[in-house]
């Protein structure tokens, strides 16, 4: 796990020594173990790690956090012996044994027991095809000398970043778009839509663009060439998408099966490590398989730390499946329980951690996890991101169910779960029926095609905005209004949904736990997040996700048993990773109102502070229901302070 900085065509004098110090200094904590550096002109390439003024065709910052082969060996930026490829690699590559094995009959000799070594040997052999051979979290650069390209490439599922910028005729990209902002040619500008898109429905992280107008991101599962004499050339392609694995004839019973094997040989790679691994626990579903098959896995003789949040509303608290788990497999539990001074004292960083707004501060009490991990020595955390989006484990995805069985003509099955839903904790029968029951449709949440959006300008006089939104803003800058939802019609519903879910809320979710647990030197590790756990689970049919009873993640808790303790299997609440928002903003009243006065407040773009003021006011005095977007427009405001972000 490391941090990357590169530029195309450097010229003298944009690399100065202390540049280079200073954007050393802003990836220090992504590889706070090692660094170095290398150029390639034409011909002639340099290595070093002390900072000096760097220029070429090419220049390569790494930062490095050791975690497999912990000696010199596993320095980068590395190259081959031909002098051929050079590689900057951020991530882990957990067949990297396999790999290895396979590679040694074709030529290649190894020798240090890292897998960057792997990945570079790999792509030696196979190129760009290596990349579907892959296991693993991934933002790697290469440059291929010989073809004189470079390549850029992000796994699967986004889990690493990759961001990248033109910089005054050059192209540079890098792990973090902090570093990208203190080169020269890149604007602090806001990108008008993104603002739009996050204010009104919390949407960030998808596609190609970022909350900056000049930075973007190499997209999930593609890769881009840069030509090294024609770096604003660059061509993005795809290398995997995913799609459904039939399980046509596969019962119930031995879909759990082979789920459970696919699950625990995921957590057996993800275990692969030279530093002490330890893990992300909430005591739901999810987490606790994973500290229950690392037990499994690795005997009593393992010492299995477990990091926890632990709300102080009693309602929000899951302390008590914590200790349950914990208890019974024998590991050293720490908690930490944050309060609303902690969140305004810890903020900032927070931001400057993320660099871009985030939807709720359920970030912070995960960004607390990480700090309490650091604090006792552990260097990699499993953590359980993954299975909500890909089985169905949100309350969200039952009006989708319901429509997929209306569409079917099943309609004594969906009367039955219905009822059943009345039961239910967090689920709203009513709501449930009348979202699925609009033509045998689901509502998906996402944003609407761009060839039915309407702009901005056409929407003026409609009354689509919160009264908090200027609406001539939105419309001098042709802002695109999509709705909250999509409406997707047939008996695919809940599949779709799903895969919409893997490509948008579940890429924030990853974006969110990369910052958090890289800020405090951490490699957070997701062994759900695999193509083959998600090629199965969208293969899988309507009623293996979801039970009859309305609990999500049917198949998966059926795959756990035996190794997670039954009494988590047969949990029927939601809690997630919920942060008593709303007390702590109320108690920080005084606070959130400093915020909604500020300078920055009054550079916020589109966000009407009369309004969001009248609206905070009639929150804070109970004469309004408290929502998240009380949240968004004060982390909008401090973000545009931290960064300077200009909104004109």
């Amino acid at each position: 796990m490391c941090g990357l900085l590169g530029i195309v065509d450097s010229p003298p004098g944009l690399l100065e020594r202390s540049r280079v110090e200073r954007l050393f200094s802003l990836l220090h904590h992504r590889g706070p173990d090692d660094r170095g550096w290398l150029t390639l002109d034409g011909s002639e390439v340099r290595v070093g790690s002390r900072s000096e003024d760097l220029a070429g065709d090419v220049v390569l910052l790494h930062t490095r956090l050791s975690i497999l082969d912990l000696s010199s060996a596993g320095h980068q930026p590395m190259s081959t012996r031909n002098g051929r490829y050079h590689l900057s690699f951020n991530g882990e590559i957990y067949n990297y044994v396999e790999l290895r094995r396979e590679l040694e009959p074709l030529g290649h000799e190894f020798v240090s027991g890292s897998d960057t070594e792997v990945l570079l040997a790999a792509y030696a052999e196979w190129g760009t095809a290596a990349l579907e051979r892959l296991i693993g979290m991934f933002a790697f650069a290469i440059v291929d000398a010989e073809r004189r390209v470079l390549v850029l490439a992000r796994d699967q599922f986004g889990i690493k970043p990759l961001f990248y910028a033109p910089c005054r005729g050059s192209l540079a990209f890098a792990s973090e778009i902090p570093p990208l902002l203190e080169l020269p040619g890149v604007s602090r500008h806001a990108n008008p839509q993104r603002v739009y898109d996050y204010l009104r429905y919390a949407r960030i992280d998808h596609g190609a663009d970022t909350m900056f107008a000049d930075v973007r991101q190499v997209q999930p599962a593609h890769y881009a060439e840069v030509p090294l004499d024609a770096p604003d050339r660059l061509v993005e392609r795809p290398y995997w998408r995913l799609e459904a694995q039939p399980v046509d004839g596969l019962s119930l019973e031995a879909a759990a099966e082979r789920l459970h094997e696919l699950v625990v040989d995921s957590v057996r790679l993800h275990l692969r490590s030279d530093v002490a691994v330890g893990a992300a626990f909430s005591g739901g579903v999810d987490s606790s398989a994973n500290v229950t098959a690392m037990r499994s896995l690795s005997g009593n003789g393992l010492e299995l730390h477990t990091f926890s949040y632990v709300a102080e509303d009693p309602a929000l608290s899951e302390e008590r499946w914590i200790s349950l788990v914990t208890r019974e497999i024998g590991a050293v539990a720490h908690t930490v329980t944050p309060g609303s001074e902690d969140l305004q004292a810890d903020l900032d960083r927070l931001i400057d951690v993320q660099a871009e707004p985030f939807g709720s501060t359920s970030i912070y009490a995960q960004y607390r996890v990480f700090q309490l991990a650091r604090d006792a020595g552990v260097k990699v955390m499993l953590d359980g991101q993954g299975p909500d989006e890909m089985f169905a484990g949100y309350r969200s995805y039952l009006p989708a169910h319901l429509a997929g069985m209306l569409f079917r003509g099943r309609f004594l099955t969906a009367a039955r779960f219905v009822s059943a839903l009345s039961s239910l904790p967090g689920a709203s029968p009513g709501a449930v029926v009348k979202t699925a029951a609009r033509g045998s449709a689901a509502v998906v949440k996402g944003a609407l095609p761009d060839a039915i959006r309407e702009p901005a300008r056409r929407l003026r006089q409609q009354k689509t905005l919160p009264d908090w939104l200027d609406s001539t803003w939105l419309a001098d800058r042709d802002i695109f209004l999509p709705g909250p939802y999509r409406t997707v019609v047939g008996r695919n519903v809940l599949r779709d949904q799903l895969l919409d879910s893997v490509h948008s809320s579940l890429r924030t979710l990853l974006r969110y736990e990369d910052r958090n647990s890289m800020a405090w030197s951490i490699e957070s590790r997701v062994p759900f997040v695999t193509p083959a756990i998600a090629e199965f689970a969208a293969g899988l049919p309507d009623d293996y996700l979801i039970a009859p009873d309305g609990r999500g993640k049917l198949v998966l808790r059926r795959s756990l048993r035996g190794l997670v303790p039954e009494p988590i299997l047969e949990r029927r609440d939601k809690i997630g990773f919920n942060t008593p928002e709303a007390s702590w903003l109320v108690r920080l009243g005084s606070w959130v109102e400093g915020v909604l006065e500020s300078d920055a407040a009054h550079a916020a773009g589109p966000l009407r502070l009369e309004e969001a003021r009248s609206r905070w006011r009639a929150v804070r005095e109970g004469r309004t229901a408290f929502d998240q977007t009380t949240w968004r427009w004060l982390n909008l405001i401090r973000w545009i302070d931290r960064f300077s972000v200009e909104l004109s």
